[in-house]
């Protein structure tokens, strides 16, 4: 049987109030766990199938804590633990082995994929590792008839994500950051905790590890501040928390409310789109109709058929280039010299068609394929 979480003394959420000496109590402070586990209970909930679901563990606190809470809140759902072995640190082969131990300690299956990380396409480690990680994740799903994988991003997370994408000029649709459920090549993935503080978790923790001796993975590049993320941690967010205490829940709400207006923007894309004469795939569209858009409407169906065909976001140079490019096109849309590669895809334009299509091997071509960070 697993260890109770659950502070000593539970109390229920409804005598929550006063304390004697008038401070203010929450219904954290007298079980930690309680929004943690209600929001993985409820993500449970949501899914009336029986298929399996597993939940993505690095080893470290949060996705530790996320497979404990969800051994108990899968109720007779069968449930897998999914670790990604990248072999870019020499403290791979511990990880695995310390997730191994936490599914042994859970009486849960463990599935560990080996996967190496391609620095060549010029999308950088962090990157990269995300790519491999999700193809690797998609490939045990696959393999075990899971539909559902677990991530255990928190609202700490998720404002280092709105943060990152507006030093990067994202615009409205980057700053939405992650959402609480997407779907990627059929596979369900869902954010329970993306409103849960972190020091919820680090609790969780903590009292895991006093009852059982169970202690986290440490991952160095978490505070390695030549890695993109890790700076904002360790260079940013200490002298955010000194001046703007509750940063993280403000950016949260900017990525809340920002998602709500993107909905808007991606119905008039979707409109656009569907004038252009479309191909079944969304690989190619007609260079006639594309031009009958105004400048606003033209950039921003680009960005959403890079969108739907999985790509991550050009910068607004490139885009700007490629929207020239386009504009510039002899009026039949036939040009062999009409070439524009964005990481492993390759823009051309071909009797009046504007296609994508694999790049060829050897060459970069700026930012990768959309591949959002696990936990």
């Amino acid at each position: 049987m697993n260890p109770p979480l659950r502070a000593p003394g539970h109390v229920c959420a409804k005598h929550t109030g006063q304390a004697a000496s008038g401070t203010r109590v929450t219904v954290n402070d007298i079980d930690p766990t309680l929004q943690l586990r209600t929001a993985l209970e409820a993500a449970f909930a949501r899914d009336s199938g029986d298929a399996p679901w597993a939940v993505a563990v690095s080893g470290g606190v949060d996705s530790a804590m996320l497979a404990v809470l969800a051994s108990h809140a899968a109720g007779n759902r069968p449930l897998y633990l999914f670790h990604v072995h990248h072999g870019l640190f020499g403290q791979a082969d511990l990880w695995a082995e310390q997730v191994e131990q936490l599914g042994q300690a859970l009486k849960l299956p463990v599935r560990v994929a080996h996967t190496v990380v391609d620095t060549t396409a010029g999308q950088g480690t962090e990157a990269a590792a995300r790519q491999a990680r999700y193809a690797a994740l998609e490939k045990l799903a696959g393999e075990l008839g899971v539909t559902t994988i677990l991530l255990a991003h928190h609202l700490g997370d998720q404002a280092e994500t709105v943060l990152l994408r507006l030093l990067r000029g994202t615009g409205p649709t980057g700053l939405a950051a992650m959402a609480a459920e997407t779907r990627r090549n059929g596979i369900r993935y869902v954010r329970p905790w993306l409103e849960a503080d972190r020091a919820l978790i680090i609790d969780a923790a903590r009292r895991y590890g006093d009852a059982t001796g169970w202690r986290a993975a440490t991952d160095p590049s978490n505070a390695d501040p030549r890695y993109t993320r890790a700076a904002v941690r360790t260079l940013l967010a200490p002298s955010l928390d000194t001046r703007w205490p509750g940063w993280r829940a403000i950016l949260a709400r900017h990525a809340r409310l920002t998602a709500q207006a993107s909905v808007l923007l991606d119905e008039v894309a979707r409109a656009d789109f569907a004038k252009l004469d479309p191909s079944e795939d969304a690989s190619s569209f007609s260079l006639a109709a594309w031009r009958e858009l105004d400048a606003v409407h033209q950039a921003h169906v680009l960005r959403h058929w890079f969108d739907r065909n999985g790509l991550r976001m050009p910068t607004e140079a490139r885009l700007e280039a490629l929207v020239r490019q386009l504009r510039q096109l002899h009026q039949l849309g036939h040009d062999r010299q009409m070439l524009f590669d964005h990481a492993q895809a390759r823009v051309r334009c071909v009797q009046g068609r504007v296609l994508l299509e694999p790049r060829p091997a050897g060459r970069s071509g700026g930012a990768g394929r959309r591949s959002p960070a696990t936990r």
